[in-house]
């Protein structure tokens, strides 16, 4: 019981820290740059920055987006409140744009500051007085978001080794209590003239047991969470991403089993030491 419930409070951290992981990435990705241009640029200047965009490390796919569409996509937004579109009066104030979708969000100030110094669109962005402002990205806000996730991946981490740390120190205390009432049995064996293997072997047998039964319980609960307890939690928080591949369920109960063996195994070793000296 004790190896069960340690193994799985720490196989249920692990699944929370790789949903939180998850959450946190699904919000990196939604960090993205556009770039206005101006009314009269040329296509071929348009084309010229896009290429060379393309080739910037960390960019993931370059679109554009024309005026016709810009006022289309507002229009779609504002579905609520038409009478702001019909003010507008049949005129398009929104400039057309270069969307930049970033394969590594963590580059998006280096990818802004080198668009900003490409001489092409300093030419033809909408304001070249100071390109900077042509360029949308949220630059504070990013750099909070990437603030803010950093520490949250740093918290789950800590978090995991400080239980793993908990759960070992309280499983081989367990085994040493264990193997303590049983000490007399192995004082006696020992003065009979049985080796420390006879005598080690039973109880390593019973530790690697009691540990797999142990990590095996933990794996059932998990899989019965996974099946049932996602869902309905996806369910009530369907703006939060928790879906974790069934790939990485398995590596997780293959890590709950093989750590339960190991820490079975050394906790009965090392508790019996003390009791194999005559």
């Amino acid at each position: 019981i004790t190896i069960f419930l340690s193994l799985l409070i720490i196989g249920i951290f692990l699944v929370g820290g790789l949903i939180v992981d998850n959450t946190v990435k699904s919000v990196e990705d939604k960090v993205s740059i556009t770039a206005y241009v101006s009314d009269d640029a040329e296509q071929s200047d348009i084309d010229t920055v896009m290429k060379a965009i393309e080739k910037m490390d960390g960019v993931q796919s370059v679109g554009f987006t024309t005026k016709d569409e810009a006022l289309q996509n507002f229009s779609n937004s504002m579905t609520t409140n038409p009478e702001i579109i019909e003010q507008l009066d049949g005129t398009n104030p929104l400039p057309a744009s270069i969307d930049v979708s970033l394969a590594d969000p963590q580059k998006v100030d280096e990818i802004a500051a080198a668009i900003e110094a490409d001489e092409t669109f300093r030419s033809i962005c909408d304001e070249p007085d100071n390109p900077a402002d042509s360029l949308k990205y949220g630059q504070k806000t990013v750099d909070r978001l990437f603030s803010v996730t950093k520490y949250v991946r740093y918290l789950g981490v800590a978090l995991v080794l400080l239980l793993v740390f908990i759960a070992l120190v309280f499983i081989n205390n367990t085994i040493r209590l264990a193997i303590m009432a049983r000490r007399k049995e192995i004082a006696i064996m020992r003065l009979v003239g049985a080796s420390n293997g006879f005598i080690r072997g039973p109880f390593l047998m019973e530790g690697a047991l009691h540990a797999l039964i142990g990590s095996l319980l933990a794996v059932g609960v998990l899989q019965v969470l996974r099946m049932y307890g996602i869902p309905k939690l996806q369910s009530a928080l369907s703006f939060l991403s928790l879906d974790v591949s069934g790939n990485t369920y398995i590596m997780i109960y293959i890590v709950l089993v093989v750590a339960g063996l190991v820490i079975g195994l050394l906790g009965s070793a090392f508790a019996m030491r003390r009791y194999l000296k005559v």
